[in-house]
């Protein structure tokens, strides 16, 4: 069962819907003693990170959150609540993150190197490159079109983090993950078949109790 965490910033209607579609089991749910009973944990969200971090403190749920991922079982942030898994945002001034990946989450410039203009934020479809195919999300998953939402993105020396990723004047990290912290900068559940086959093996990964192809 993948438990769903409810903080009040996340797109729960259509992640609990597109689970649904995929026929996982699955509870939506804020209170922490029923997600302990979950075999893995979508973090989704929408808005703004010194929010998100403040409601997840306050509610015990940053805590919580940091302890199942040290236990190993499989943990999937989407949009918002892929970038809470990284160090910290620049958002409104510094706010730290979970620190569950390396990087910082900043606002896209909004103009390339010779100054010419870019629309922020990055909104609608973008095509993914896969750095790590053999990831198991990315398992018979093509290298095809998905939907972004985003004003801020991830930067990180890691180069292990970067499962997928797209362009978007940089390099847009869109899918990330070090063993059973994994996350998506788009969003699967409004991605049509490329983000419900994402899903689709995040649910897989939970059921195999997080255990990933070697």
């Amino acid at each position: 069962m993948i438990g769903i965490v409810d903080y009040g910033m996340g797109n729960l209607h259509s992640v609990s819907k597109a689970l649904e579609r995929l026929e996982l089991d699955y509870v939506l749910t804020d209170d922490i003693e029923q997600l302990k009973k979950a075999d893995g944990l979508l973090l989704p969200g929408v808005g703004a990170f010194p929010d998100a971090m403040k409601t997840l403190n306050e509610m015990g749920m940053s805590d919580f959150l940091k302890e199942w991922a040290a236990s190993g079982k499989p943990l999937l942030g989407i949009c918002l609540g892929m970038q809470l898994l990284f160090e910290e945002s620049t958002e409104h001034g510094e706010t730290k993150g979970l620190a569950l990946l390396p990087g910082r989450v900043e606002r896209f410039v909004g103009h390339d190197a010779g100054g010419v203009m870019y629309k922020v934020p990055h909104m609608g479809w973008n095509k993914l490159t896969f750095r790590q195919p053999e990831n198991d999300l990315l398992k018979d998953v093509e290298e095809g079109h998905v939907y972004f939402v985003h004003s801020y993105v991830v930067q990180t020396e890691a180069e292990d983090v970067l499962i997928a990723t797209s362009e978007y004047d940089v390099t847009v990290p869109a899918v990330v993950g070090r063993e059973n912290v994994l996350g998506t900068q788009f969003h699967p559940e409004k991605s049509s078949h490329v983000g419900m086959a994402i899903l689709r093996n995040y649910g897989e990964l939970v059921t195999q109790g997080g255990k990933t192809r070697e």
